[in-house]
């Protein structure tokens, strides 16, 4: 639960060095599962040294030609293995309850697979006749059958129940051309996707208590007892996936009981479009929901709780999960990217902000950059952008996966979609510095409480009216929301939590609370309505977003402008930009007197605006979580300007300490701090802040480049920019690291020194084409460096260089950087070469399709290199460097 707000000195002091528990995580695939103890210390070890907070260990789809049975004694161990090595390393170990998803596998019987309405539509004559039942597949079971008038292409308006008596279905006589409705109960046949070697079988029935006690009797509870539970951070359950499930034994019991009627007379409407179809559908689909919460997550939970432990889900797909059914869980999970849109990550931060939840995590980088390797740093930090712009906190890398070391060709194994985020990266050089940096924003975004402005009400009635072939109720209720609104909100300088029914009859409204309405006609029920006026009568507004959804609103930003005309009427927004600049969002928190701004640019452009803040105090600084320098600038009515840099993101830091009296603390601060904890207020890195820093290129300083290779070997001259695809002396399938080797000439006798490679460029194929798969995130800047650059003086590193802008900080003229001083330049690429060079990654996928099955499908590899460049396609700039006025 939120805890108490901290002080702005404990917030400097851990804004420089953040506790380990904000650093991002990792998903960490085991295929098989066939690890070694080699394997396992291999990749904690890298884990923690590239300043990754721990594991969520998965169990996937095997390989090799012998795998290891999955649940096996051999395997439990390993498992435990695991866990106590990732305590020795300080890292945290999540452990998921099953293999692949959903949950299920060959424990799962008839009696606790997940099941369906299977519906058949005959056409019949008017005569009078009886049939059998009719046994179907195995395990069916008939609920009910149908009649009405009419033909498959003039279907009938209603039907009426058909009588069965001994196993014999009586259909009455008619009098013209009628079609038989029959509804069975089936198993829907889904079985665990991407099942480990002895984890295959069916997904089991998520509205019985008893499956999911078998479930979690036959496998979590080997597992959690070999590892034992004071190893675990939590166990998870990811996103929901068990397609088409809208039926459970005792469906037409429990309806009964809690809707005051049977279904069967009535599941016709179901599947058609009767006026009295909305609102069974409703009762019939929230009976589902409930069920979820009461034998799912409950019993989950409570199994977790009686062994010390917390259950972290994502509780979002089919079953229809409900916005409000976190509450029946303990940690808050989310996924996908688009800031100003209604991703899953959206639905997880409201809940969490209405249980009061410090932290909410995301699987962060789920189709980044796709396909594997393609990623670079900057892609994550861009896409990590967007999940804390919607309120996340907590990072799940997807992911990392854990390749066996008897590969003797190749890179080895990864996942058949998503980012492969671990050491094979050519980049990686580049990852402590970006995982301090998000331990320092997650840090940072768990103190206090979130401001939100305004509540979006989640037309849940509606969604559960329209289910048809898909019952996942996060998707077909965000969707009846236009886009428009949430859009419009946070461009506009609002930020805001979805509410459900549940959530909203547990609201204490006051004059703050702001409900905005998606559209006019909403199915709300009298309890609803009587909470929507509570808001009104306690000197709150019911806003109906009329002038975005309506069909004869203006289109596009029109309505927009008409839906925020209205809004700022009532309250003026937290954030506004000047000049208006839809690339750049905000997040707020409010940090007991002290308030909380992240400001990032989502775009690929440098971004002058001021930014003007509701909340005014009398201090506002900056702080960059990159480098942890802290800028103080004063706040009040006109606010602050910035320059922001493509993706780079800054902390506003509201306060009431005069500005000097804050400076002193800070750098008295600064000075307690042992070298690399950062929090300088002057770095180079600052460059976001009210003055940034001006680069002033010192004329042939840097002379006579040379091009040495990972050796050390020096293979001659180089022309700058250079293009390692384009030089036979490296070639197009190599990946890994190259330097870059110069001797200063020119130096002014004093100043401080930095190295400028230059902005981003929009002009390539990377960027025209995007490189894009299904929801895959890329960052569109194409950087002067590709991708990643050490820079050190006389064998002295300086600094790593992956993100804008492209700059660092050398040290003093005369002293740390002198005429005759060798500055090499190491830089590094993707490994997108080496894995379209890398021919035993269909080898090895083939093998395990002909030994264990079709159980995935390598994703996208033929598009590895669409848009590559590797090298230093750029001629860096030695400068003087200096505050702008």
């Amino acid at each position: 639960m939120t805890s108490a707000p901290i002080s702005l000195s404990d917030l400097r002091r851990t804004f420089a060095d953040p506790p380990a528990e904000a650093r991002p995580m990792m998903r960490w695939w085991w295929f098989g599962p066939d690890v070694t103890r080699a394997d396992i210390d291999r990749d904690l070890e890298a884990m923690a040294a590239g300043g990754i907070g721990g594991v969520e260990v998965a169990f996937e789809y095997p390989v090799s030609e012998r795998p290891r049975r999955f649940g096996s004694l051999e395997f439990l161990a390993d498992l435990a293995y695991a866990a106590e090595r990732a305590g020795q390393l300080g890292l945290r170990f999540d452990l998921t309850l099953g293999s692949g998803w959903s949950f299920g596998g060959p424990h799962i019987g008839p009696e606790h697979a997940a099941r369906k309405l299977h519906w058949e539509r005959r056409e019949i004559g008017p005569e009078a006749f009886e049939a059998p039942r009719g046994s179907g597949w195995p395990h069916d079971e008939l609920i009910g059958a149908y009649v009405g008038p009419g033909s498959l292409q003039e279907p009938p308006d209603a039907y009426d129940p058909v009588p069965v008596t001994d196993d014999q279905l009586r259909v009455p006589e008619g009098v013209g051309p009628r079609v038989l409705l029959i509804a069975t109960s089936r198993l829907t046949g889904q079985n665990v996707k991407r099942a480990a070697f002895g984890a295959e079988g069916p997904v089991h029935d998520h509205y019985s208590a008893a499956a999911t006690l078998c479930h979690l009797d036959a496998v979590a509870r080997p597992m959690v007892e070999a590892v034992g539970a004071r190893r675990i951070g939590s166990v998870f359950c990811d996103s929901l996936e068990v397609y088409a499930a809208d039926w459970t034994p005792g469906m037409g019991d429990i309806v009964a009981a809690r809707r005051g009627y049977r279904p069967e007379p009535r599941l016709w409407l179901l599947v058609t479009e009767h006026p009295d179809a909305a609102a069974f559908r409703a009762d019939f689909y929230r009976t589902l929901s409930e069920l979820y919460e009461e034998n799912f997550l409950i019993p989950l939970a409570n199994w977790a709780h009686e062994r010390g432990l917390r259950v972290r889900v994502q509780s979002y797909g089919e079953p229809p999960a409900a916005l409000s059914s976190y509450r029946q869980v303990d940690l808050v999970e989310g996924e996908q990217w688009v800031w100003t849109g209604l991703p899953m990550t959206r639905w997880a931060s409201s809940s969490a902000h209405h249980l009061g939840l410090d932290v909410v995590s995301s699987e962060t980088w789920t189709w980044i950059h796709a396909p594997s390797f393609r990623a670079t740093p900057l892609d994550l930090k861009g896409e990590a952008h967007e999940h804390a712009l919607l309120g996340i906190n907590q990072f799940i890398g997807h992911g990392w996966p854990c390749r066996s070391t008897d590969t003797s060709a190749g890179l080895g194994t990864f996942f058949y979609a998503s980012g492969a985020l671990d050491e094979r990266n050519a980049w990686w050089p580049a990852m402590p510095s970006l995982m301090r940096y998000l331990q320092r924003l997650s840090w940072v975004l768990r103190q206090g409480t979130p401001v939100r402005d305004v509540l979006l009400y989640l037309p849940t009635d509606d969604a559960y009216a329209a289910f048809g072939p898909s019952i996942d109720l996060f998707t077909v209720s965000t969707g009846l929301i236009p886009a428009e609104i949430p859009r419009a909100l946070r461009e506009g300088g609002y930020d805001f939590d979805l509410i459900d029914d549940h959530f909203l009859a547990e609201l204490i409204p006051d004059e703050s609370t702001i409900v905005v309405l998606p559209g006019r006609g909403l199915r709300l029920s009298a309890a609803t309505q009587a909470r929507l006026a509570a808001v009104e009568a306690a000197g709150g507004r019911v806003i109906l977003a009329e002038g975005a959804v309506e069909p004869d609103a203006p289109a596009g930003n029109e309505r927009a402008e008409r839906f925020l005309a209205e809004l700022g009427g009532v309250r003026a927004p937290d954030v506004t930009l000047l000049p208006a600049t839809p690339d750049i969002g905000a997040v707020h928190r409010s940090v007991g007197d002290v308030d909380v701004w992240f400001v990032a640019n989502t775009g690929p452009e440098v971004r002058e605006v001021r930014v003007v803040v509701r909340q005014t105090h009398p201090t506002l600084e900056v702080w960059d979580p990159v480098s942890g320098a802290i800028s103080p600038g004063s706040a009040g009515s006109e606010g602050i300007a910035l320059e922001l840099h493509p993706y780079q993101g800054l902390l506003l830091i509201g306060h009431d300490e005069p500005a000097d009296l804050a400076a002193d603390r800070s750098a008295a601060l600064a000075a307690e701090l042992a070298p690399g904890d950062l929090a300088t207020a002057d770095l180079s890195r600052a460059a976001g802040t009210t003055r940034p820093e001006r680069m002033t290129p010192i004329p042939a300083a840097l002379t006579d480049w040379r091009l040495h290779d990972a050796t050390g070997s020096d293979l001659g001259p180089v022309e700058l920019p250079h293009r390692w695809e384009d030089d036979s002396r490296i070639g197009p399938q190599f990946s890994g690291t190259m330097s870059y080797v110069a001797t200063v000439r020119e130096l002014p006798s004093t100043g401080r020194l930095g190295l400028d490679f230059g902005p981003g460029s929009l002009d390539d194929v990377r960027v025209s084409t995007n490189g894009m798969e299904g929801r895959s995130y890329q960052a569109k800047v194409v950087p002067p460096v590709r991708e990643v650059v050490e820079v050190l003086v006389d064998g002295r590193s300086t600094g790593v260089v992956w993100d804008a802008p492209w700059r660092l900080e050398l040290g003093s003229a005369g002293s740390e950087v002198s005429v005759g001083s060798t500055l090499t330049l190491r830089v590094s690429n993707t490994t997108s070469n080496a894995l379209a060079a890398d021919t035993t990654v269909a080898d090895w996928a083939a093998r395990s399709e002909r030994l264990h099955g079709r159980r995935f499908r390598m994703q996208a590899l033929d598009r590895v290199l669409d848009g590559v460049s590797s090298g230093l396609v750029c001629v860096p700039e030695l400068a003087v460097m200096s505050l702008s006025e």
